[in-house]
């Protein structure tokens, strides 16, 4: 069984990435796209926003507006696979996702194993005493692609050193 927290793939590698610079981490959905910003200096991710468009054309155009702002030097996206590893029925559609992320935008982007990211992310906002179920869930895909993006630091950080 691979490590839940090893990376599953990626279109680039710690030697080929900057030092610096921001990077954007995302947790896919059918219904919502989780967003989390980070430092590659710093090592440090947080969650930023949930996306709620529901068209793709209008969800390219939010993640556009937000790469014009934040301008990354690249992106993470999540990608969920059973616990055992083998892929689960949006795998396919995260890596359409994050190959769409690399050809409209041309930032290199990475996948990172996601399993667990939203339950965790539901567990650690009721632990931060957010009780209501109506307002984890406005936060919570925000949330695991923080952890989903924070993870992708850690793991490249760790090689790096």
């Amino acid at each position: 069984m691979p490590d839940p927290g090893a990376p599953v793939s990626a279109s680039f590698h710690p030697v080929s990435q900057p030092p610096r610079g921001t990077v954007l981490g995302f947790d896919f959905g059918l219904a919502r796209i989780g967003v989390a910003v980070g430092e590659l200096e710093t090592g440090q991710a947080s969650a930023l926003l949930t996306l709620h468009e529901e068209s793709n054309n209008d969800r390219f155009a939010a993640i556009g507006r937000l790469l014009e702002e934040w301008k990354p030097v690249a992106l993470v996206v999540g990608l969920p696979t059973h616990l055992d590893g083998t892929p689960h029925e949006l795998t396919a559609r995260c890596r359409r996702f994050a190959n769409q992320l690399h050809g409209r935008f041309n930032l290199p982007v990475a996948t990172v194993d996601e399993r667990l990211s939203s339950a965790a992310a539901d567990a650690e906002m009721r632990e931060a005493g957010v009780r209501d179920w109506r307002g984890r869930k406005a936060a919570v895909d925000a949330v695991a692609a923080q952890l989903i993006l924070q993870h992708f630091l850690d793991s490249t950080r760790h090689a790096t050193a």
